[in-house]
């Protein structure tokens, strides 16, 4: 989406709207909510409480009719949806949303409020506990389709959504489908109705976010969003109307059409200043002496720019990692500095700024391969290492520095880092460096028999942990496919550096490194999502 999100521009919309005029209210139409609490929960916390920014109020009004804790049963038989329709005019549209309370009971003494999982006519007579009447519960689709064919007689339209997504993770997987969403989907296609598969539209995003960043957005619990989340699950909807090309998208507001029509490559843009935000250095807690740190030395895959804040949109996996640690009890220093080799970030002075700092429990995770291809003598950078693990040297004499120089294989780099590390009681990780964006035959082209493998020698010969990082992000490249992952870099001629959604893919990768890794105490350090 070209449409950014952050947390200071989500609480700034949430403004009071212009009062509509009464001759207004009679020629404009309305877009009617009918969902729970997911649209509805409070003064903001649902995301029909942001609709209406997206569209614009001489053209459309938004009518939240949603109500807490109702399934599409209970919605109409507590008269909820019989005031929905007394309002309804022609010219009009009505979001349906339902499924989260489907799936309770059909009877019991606290809510009554399931429905049958079906599509079909059956029916089950109950007394019902909670209201003491004698009814005849339907189906889940029996209700929605009484709600579509109410809405299409009053010549308005209906629009069915499937439900919004839950923090709930799997194997490290967003939940997606489920019997109410597939049934949602089945309905509104046998009806001939727009639908928007609002659940897979949000799960796409959170995907790229990962379940820690993702927990953020549900502070009480797994389905109920705070306001921030509901903003987005807003966007979201809009996003879909868009795609599905819906009248819907020529009344929208500036806001609203800031928002692109959803496709898996515009959830990547959607995240990015919501991201980076959180990734700014000085938003970063300052280091505590008395605390174990972790140390990220590399090039500009880890770190880029001075400040490496993203400011000219490049992003290296070193931002986003802190994110993953609790840091009350882990410092998380990026120490990378972009265009440099494991020649050059200790021949230009990097290494000497971490070095000394480090201290017994601390844990270093370095990357480097990138630059080392370099011409090793040259009057630009001069930054090359011989291609090896092995003790071969070169001497020149070099033409930036103008001092004479004798140079080394890229896995000896590799081993004076780990040597040193060791020396002052610390932990070396090593890892492979990053895929580029190259492809060939459908497969991103790996770096198994080249930096890699010299990667994971040295840190076998030095005593080091070793993430092949290269092969964890290549493989999650694969399953995305090239044309998903091309939007994950900077821009198209750049096929190394990532973006802010590519950067956070890239730490997601190094934390499954991490936590695969048997000995390693850091892993200790990781916060941990409890299930809800």
């Amino acid at each position: 989406m070209k449409f950014m999100l952050r947390p200071q521009i989500v609480f700034s919309f949430i403004i009071c709207l212009p009062t509509l005029s009464t001759a207004q209210t009679l020629t404009t139409p309305t877009l009617f909510i009918a969902a729970n609490s997911t649209a509805k929960n409070g003064d903001d916390k649902g995301w029909g409480s942001h609709l209406q920014k997206f569209f614009d109020t001489e053209k459309l009004v938004v009518d939240n009719r949603a109500r807490g804790g109702r399934s599409s049963r209970t919605f109409i038989t507590e008269g909820l949806w019989d005031g929905l329709t007394a309002d309804l005019r022609p010219g009009d549209y009505v979001l349906i949303q339902f499924g989260h309370n489907d799936a309770s009971p059909i009877n019991d003494d606290r809510r009554a409020r399931g429905s049958i999982p079906s599509l079909g006519d059956e029916t089950q007579e109950i007394d019902n506990q909670v209201t003491g009447k004698h009814e005849v519960v339907h189906t889940f689709g029996w209700y929605m389709r009484k709600m579509i064919a109410d809405t299409k007689a009053k010549g308005a339209t209906p629009i069915v959504l499937s439900m919004t997504t839950r923090d709930i993770w799997t194997d490290g997987e967003i939940e997606r489908e489920n019997t109410f969403c597939t049934l949602a989907r089945q309905i509104a296609e046998n009806a001939g109705v727009p639908f928007i598969d609002v659940r897979n539209i949000i799960a796409d995003q959170y995907a790229l976010l990962g379940p820690i960043r993702v927990r953020e957005l549900f502070p009480i619990d797994h389905t109920h969003t705070s306001p921030e989340g509901a903003f987005l699950n807003a966007a979201s909807i809009v996003s879909g109307l868009k795609a599905s090309d819906s009248p819907l998208a020529s009344v929208l507001s500036e806001l609203g059409e800031s928002v692109t029509a959803y496709s898996p490559n515009s959830m990547i843009k959607q995240f990015k200043d919501w991201l980076t935000a959180k990734w700014k250095p000085e938003a970063q807690p300052e280091s505590d002496s008395t605390k174990p740190t972790l140390y990220a030395i590399g090039n500009s895959t880890v770190r880029t720019g001075v400040l490496g804040n993203g400011e000219n949109g490049q992003w290296g996996w070193g931002a986003p990692i802190a994110d993953f640690f609790d840091r009350s009890r882990l410092n998380v220093e990026n120490r990378a500095w972009g265009g440099t080799s494991s020649r050059t970030f200790r021949s230009q002075g990097h290494w000497q700024k971490v070095l000394p700092r480090l201290k017994a429990g601390d844990f270093v995770i370095m990357q480097f391969g990138h630059n080392d291809a370099s011409p090793i003598n040259d009057d630009r950078r001069a930054r090359g290492t011989i291609k090896s693990n092995g003790d071969e040297t070169q001497e020149i004499d070099n033409m930036l520095t103008g001092e004479h120089e004798i140079v080394h294989s890229y896995g000896w780099y590799l081993r004076q880092f780990i040597k040193e590390i060791k020396a002052k009681g610390a932990t070396s990780i090593v890892c492979s460096l990053i895929p580029r964006n190259n492809w060939a035959d459908g497969k991103v082209k790996r770096s198994a028999d080249g930096y890699a493998l010299w990667a994971q020698q040295a840190a076998e010969e030095g005593g080091a942990f070793f993430i092949d990082l290269n092969a964890r992000i290549s493989d999650h490249y694969d399953r995305l496919g090239e044309q998903r992952v091309g939007p994950l870099f900077f821009d198209a001629g750049d096929n190394t550096h990532t973006n802010a959604a590519g950067a956070q893919i890239n730490a997601t990768r190094l934390v499954e490194g991490i936590k695969a890794l048997e000995g390693c105490s850091l892993a200790e350090y990781l916060k941990v999502v409890e299930p809800r």
